[in-house]
């Protein structure tokens, strides 16, 4: 097993079956990943933020920084890998009201940006683990697909 480790404002991709995806403390971040059952090929983003439209600029340096920005660019990044769009499996993860924050709601606005991108290109959502005020770490096993998040010491599969 070869672990890949997704940072905060990153993405990557895989095309090898014994990959395993991570991010680790998903707090108001989000994490999405996507998977090709047919080619095993995957990735995952940890976005900090729902929107590039106050900061084109930082968009334009790093689009995995915002939900709307990075989720499309990591499809397109599977798309030019051979990724069937219409086989994509989503799931998402995190999205928590870390510190009580009523003011920002960061956490639910970036899942939020998700939903409405997704309803746009009318792609829908196999599973969330969203919300809440607990932090995640989300994997994506490219051998089988399957996605687990890991919460204060306890597993469960989307």
């Amino acid at each position: 097993m070869n672990l890949i480790v997704v940072n905060i404002s990153d993405m990557k991709i895989s095309t090898h079956s014994e990959d395993v995806i991570v991010t680790y403390s998903l707090g108001s971040c989000l994490g999405v990943t996507a998977y090709d059952p047919t080619l095993k090929i995957g990735a995952m983003v940890h976005c900090l933020l729902p929107t590039a439209s106050s900061a084109r600029r930082r968009a334009r340096e790093n689009p995995f920084m915002f939900v709307n920005t990075g989720v499309a660019m990591m499809v397109r990044q599977l798309v030019d890998k051979g990724a069937q769009r219409s086989n994509l499996i989503f799931k998402a993860a995190g999205g928590a009201n870390m510190r009580n924050d009523n003011l920002f709601n960061t956490g639910a606005r970036n899942f939020e940006a998700l939903e409405k991108l997704f309803q746009r290109n009318k792609v829908k959502l196999s599973a969330t683990e969203v919300g809440g005020t607990v932090p995640r770490t989300l994997f994506l096993h490219l051998e089988t697909g399957r996605v687990l998040v890991r919460s204060l010491g306890e597993e469960m599969e989307l």
